[in-house]
């Protein structure tokens, strides 16, 4: 009987450390959910609800990198794009650069600048301009500074006629005008009159070309150089964009030139423009 009590006694101290585990509750210290489980804001799939402040990460991420790489990959486009239109713009400027040097050159080469001067012969009424219609009287150079003297002059535009051929433009373009000065009456007035548009053209002003070559016809409109300046104020008036003006004096350098190298020239840029 005392060994049974006994028996009993110990069985029932044995089992007493596995009831108290089985009432000891099992917490997942990591969880980090602040006591509440399961966390609001979960449901029974276990996927964040919309709203609470807890984005798709990844897959955000992803898609605003690559809304980034097309933006970027658009702008390279158009930057490239733009790079192809100047360098097409630069290229064509040098052509046309090219071809006013090789012009000028073609027209040194012929000798067509210190030619026999021609007769100066004063401007009359009804002289036609360079849009066609007659002209006023133009008006008379102004007096020369000095009494004319023949050998000086011609030194005086040899000096200037040489600063072209050294390609020195801007020096040729002030000693032309100053030529035009002192000797407005003189023999050579007609030649550097037209030459000074030319260097003019070379240094790409428009502007200042186009008058010298309207001055030619105007104050010597007997020179043999008007159909040439003529046809060359056409052509600058082509470059500056006015294509009915250019049209009109090439047609009227067709019909009171006929026969001259500038009305064959005038004639095939006319079936050329629209």
């Amino acid at each position: 009987m005392r060994k049974s009590s006994r028996a009993l006694t110990f069985l029932a101290l044995a089992s007493l450390p596995f009831a108290a585990l089985a009432e000891v509750p099992v917490v997942d210290n990591n969880a980090g959910y602040g006591g509440s489980y399961p966390p609001a804001g979960y449901g029974t799939t276990g996927a964040a609800y919309a709203g609470t402040g807890a984005p798709a990460a990844p897959v955000s991420a992803q898609g605003e990198l690559f809304m980034q790489l097309q933006q970027m990959q658009e702008e390279i486009t158009r930057l490239r794009g733009m790079l192809e239109e100047q360098q097409y713009e630069v290229q064509r400027l040098k052509q046309e650069s090219l071809e006013r040097y090789q012009d000028l050159d073609r027209r040194l080469s012929g000798g067509a600048a210190a030619g026999a001067p021609a007769t100066q012969n004063s401007p009359a009424a009804g002289t036609p301009a360079a849009n066609g219609a007659p002209a006023a009287p133009a008006q008379q150079p102004a007096a020369s500074s000095e009494p004319g003297d023949p050998a000086k002059e011609k030194l005086y535009y040899d000096a200037a006629f040489d600063l072209i051929k050294a390609k020195d433009f801007d020096k040729a373009s002030q000693a032309f005008n100053a030529f035009l000065r002192k000797y407005p009456n003189s023999q050579y007035a007609g030649n550097a009159q037209y030459w000074l548009g030319e260097v003019n053209l070379a240094k790409g002003d428009l502007p200042g070309a186009s008058q010298a070559f309207a001055r030619v016809g105007q104050a010597y409109p007997q020179h043999p150089k008007v159909p040439d300046s003529l046809y060359k104020l056409a052509d600058v008036e082509q470059r500056l964009g006015n294509t009915a003006k250019a049209k009109t004096i090439l047609q009227q350098v067709v019909t009171q030139f006929p026969g001259s190298s500038a009305a064959q020239l005038a004639q095939r840029d006319l079936q050329r423009l629209p």
